[in-house]
């Protein structure tokens, strides 16, 4: 299907103004929304048929630097593992690691770990329903936290993520530039289809991604939008490298990791000290392995 054929069959075509007002103004909004989602959702996924909290916890940490695409494979794994808040938090970090490759972003692991160590220490092994606490958790910024009380609790919440972005952007400011979270928070907020929140946000983000694979992304016109750097020979991807040899190979020297990705060994003691650092290796002696 090509992209007008798609903005044809299932994106709306319609404006509203920022000043929208009335009663019968967001009603509209919220009725095309919805509307979309009912027809053209993504219903299938695995973690929106639960409001099990810690499974919404672990699929929205996942979903954060990740394509729906590889979640849907890793997730149901990665559950079967740690089915529950108790198993992930007394999990040695190296299984966690594990589990999570082919994840990228390998800190979100060591983070999602830590927040199930502090839920089960602190919380007696329930997921707070209180964003504000949430975002002091390793790993979850304020959009997170919200997302995970709006989808775990059906809270309503206020808050922004690149889809819901998108579709503020293309529907309110069609003709404007340099658009700013603080331009679209109020219209978040105003919204807010309050009788069932988790399905709302669910909507916003389907059709954020349909606009994205359908029009030229609105988001770029975002005051904030930035281009994502190369992945190609990045330091991040180094890192996920030195640690999927690790996996596999440890112990390791210095040397061994650095032929393994055939870069200095001085760029290799440098990633390596820092991982060191943030708790994914552990060196004893000239000997690399991942964390216990």
């Amino acid at each position: 299907m090509t992209k007008e054929m798609l903005k044809k069959q299932i994106i709306p075509d319609i404006t509203f103004s920022p000043d929208i007002k009335t009663e019968n103004e967001i009603a509209e909004f919220q009725n095309m929304i919805l509307s979309f989602y009912r027809f053209h959702g993504r219903h299938d996924m695995i973690w929106r048929n639960t409001a099990n909290p810690y499974y919404i916890l672990v699929s929205e940490i996942m979903l954060q630097q990740t394509q729906v695409e590889r979640v849907a494979i890793k997730y149901p794994i990665f559950i079967e593992r740690f089915p529950d808040i108790q198993t992930l938090s007394t999990a040695p970090v190296s299984e966690v690691i594990r589990q999570w490759q082919g994840m990228g972003y390998n800190r979100r692991a060591i983070a999602l770990k830590k927040c199930a160590e502090r839920i089960d220490n602190e919380y007696g092994g329930h997921v707070p329903q209180n964003p504000r606490i949430l975002e002091t958790f390793p790993g979850i910024g304020p959009a997170t936290a919200s997302s995970i009380c709006a989808f775990a609790f059906n809270l309503p919440v206020i808050f922004i993520e690149t889809n819901i972005r998108r579709v503020y952007i293309h529907y309110f400011f069609r003709d404007k530039t340099e658009i700013s979270d603080n331009h679209i928070l109020p219209l978040v907020e105003k919204t807010l289809y309050r009788e069932d929140p988790r399905s709302w946000y669910y909507a916003l983000m389907d059709l954020g991604s349909a606009l994205k694979r359908g029009i030229p992304n609105p988001n770029r016109r975002s005051s904030g939008y930035t281009k994502q750097s190369p992945f190609e020979g990045s330091d991040r991807r180094l890192r996920g490298l030195i640690v999927s040899f690790l996996i596999d190979t440890a112990p390791a020297t210095l040397e061994n990791v650095a032929h393994s990705v055939n870069e200095p060994t001085d760029r290799i003691r440098h990633l390596l000290d820092i991982l060191e650092k943030e708790g994914f290796v552990r060196k004893e002696q000239d000997q690399y392995f991942l964390s216990d």
